[in-house]
């Protein structure tokens, strides 16, 4: 089964910040075969909380998304935004649909 990141942002207080994480890990992500499905973009708020920013990354598995998320490369690119970056982040197994 595919794993996702859902990645939702409620504050953003350094855009440079998550600027550099985001050049730093997307490489890092793709080398566990993780593929973005959304990275912001126009969105229609309907309900709920509202949430500045979205990111969706796709895995091969649930079990390479965890790999990714825990690796040290990763945790070190994180570091350059999380403590300007408030996001609620998930890591979710798929289904198959067949």
């Amino acid at each position: 089964m595919k794993g996702y990141w859902i990645a939702l942002y409620k504050k953003i207080d350094n855009a440079k910040n998550l600027k550099d994480y985001s050049t730093k890990v997307t490489p890092i992500i793709e080398s566990y075969g993780g593929k973005p499905l959304v990275r912001g973009g126009k969105y229609k708020f309907l309900e709920g909380e509202e949430f500045l920013r979205t990111v969706v990354w796709e895995f091969p598995s649930y079990k390479k998304a965890i790999e990714c998320h825990n690796s040290k490369k990763y945790q070190d690119g994180w570091a350059l935004a999380k403590n300007t970056t408030y996001r609620n982040l998930q890591i979710i197994e798929g289904f198959n649909i067949e």
